[in-house]
């Protein structure tokens, strides 16, 4: 590996991008795979867990509010600080709600609590993205992203399968408490952090609003863009939709699957981004994007081999591990694209607007995913899972498609 990748990798700017990364992984996988396993145990129907995604919503329309981020800076740490900090003491506040709730007498209050969560992590997003944009030169993105999904992902599996294996042992009341204990101590990262430098901001609010948007409408084919943005990932939510419900279906415990599922693709998954960041150190975003996405497609046929096969270790330790890297390959090269689309002059809005995309189908898919699921008949034949699997596959191609279309047309760079 070539010293200079190292020594990017050192520096105290990346550190920071590896714990903001940390920071927006937490409340992700808390709000998602973890509560969808407590409502799982605790025997909710396979429906309702399918529509508690939609408490995700903010991270779908989180645009709508980053321009005041753009355009106004609280009295303390900075214009991009100030924000972040206010964002995670609130976070630490509403998980301690979690610890007073039972998943089959206050399914609805879960769900309204997880959608504060979501509408704190989705503003917190904002602010994260806006500083690792500002801070990093294009040179530096595959590098600084792939620290970013490590931290990302080091988060996921703390709040995801650290969390399963902790409730299985010590019960989903302390589990809660401990998960806002982790917010608390973010907010001593967000303190350590460097301010990165902005190259000026709106002069009015209706200007934060209004200018982000014209500025990027006025390029060839930008709603083409936007298409390609909302499909590339869909074929990677599918797959995790109902990734819990589908491994206790299968008969693995709570924490075979923490361990596997959530460790063994922690592992993975920060081999697929750091091999992803320095292949792009030598490919083009656009040829990362293809040969990343069709990697990520193909890994979903591991968990229709999985369907067939049933609860058999070996097969689930792969199945997530091929996952898991091809995933964290192609959300380094996406990623990236998604920074590369920014005028850093409205960074907040415009990555928000990319991003509230990209998180689209992991929000709408969840209902989507339990209605397949019921017509599939998954919760009476667990091998129907195969199918899910299947046209879960089938989806990673549309997104390929048009990006090679827009290629053709030179709406995006070789």
């Amino acid at each position: 590996m070539p010293i200079r990748y190292l020594r990017m990798l050192m520096t105290r700017r990346m550190a920071v991008i590896l714990l903001q990364g940390f920071a927006s992984g937490l409340p992700l996988a808390l709000i998602g795979s973890t509560l969808q396993a407590w409502f799982a145990v605790s025997g909710v129907d396979v429906l309702t867990i399918g529509v508690l995604s939609l408490a995700g919503q903010p991270y779908v329309f989180k645009f709508l509010w980053a321009p005041i981020f753009d355009r106004y800076v609280l009295p303390f740490l900075g214009r991009r600080r100030g924000w972040l900090f206010m964002t995670q003491a609130l976070l630490m506040l509403i998980v301690i709600f979690f610890t007073f709730l039972d998943p089959v007498e206050h399914a609805l209050l879960i769900g309204i609590i997880a959608f504060f969560v979501a509408f704190f992590s989705a503003t917190q997003d904002i602010l994260v993205d806006a500083y690792r944009t500002e801070l990093l030169v294009q040179h530096e993105f595959g590098v600084g992203v792939s620290l970013y999904n490590a931290g990302y992902r080091v988060a996921m599996l703390v709040s995801g399968g650290g969390a399963l294996i902790f409730a299985d042992y010590f019960g989903w009341q302390a589990m809660f408490l401990t998960m806002a204990g982790l917010f608390a101590v973010q907010l001593l990262v967000t303190v350590w952090a460097e301010e990165p430098q902005h190259e000026g901001r709106p002069e009015a609010l209706h200007h934060a609003v209004i200018h982000p948007f014209h500025d990027f409408f006025k390029r060839h084919f930008a709603w083409w863009i936007l298409l390609f943005i909302l499909l590339y990932k869909l074929t990677d939510v599918i797959t995790l939709s109902l990734g819990s419900k589908f491994l206790i279906d299968l008969g693995f415990n709570l924490t075979t699957i923490g361990a596997v599922y959530k460790g063994v693709g922690l592992i993975t998954t920060l081999c697929g981004a750091f091999i992803g960041g320095y292949i792009m150190s030598r490919l083009t975003i656009y040829r990362s994007l293809i040969s990343f996405g069709l990697l990520q497609a193909f890994s979903n046929l591991t968990f229709a081999w999985l369907a067939l096969v049933g609860a058999n270790l070996a097969v689930l330790t792969i199945a997530v591990a091929a996952e898991s890297f091809c995933s964290g390959l192609a959300t380094t090269a996406f990623v990236a694209f998604l920074m590369s689309l920014c005028n850093k002059r409205y960074t907040a809005t415009q990555y928000a607007l990319f991003s509230s995309l990209a998180v689209f189908g992991r929000v709408y898919v969840g209902p989507f995913a339990g209605f397949l699921a019921r017509f599939l008949h998954v919760e009476t034949y667990t091998t129907h899972w195969f199918y899910f699997y299947v046209i879960a596959f089938v989806l990673g191609f549309p997104a390929l498609l048009l990006l090679m279309w827009l290629r053709k047309k030179d709406a995006v760079s070789q």
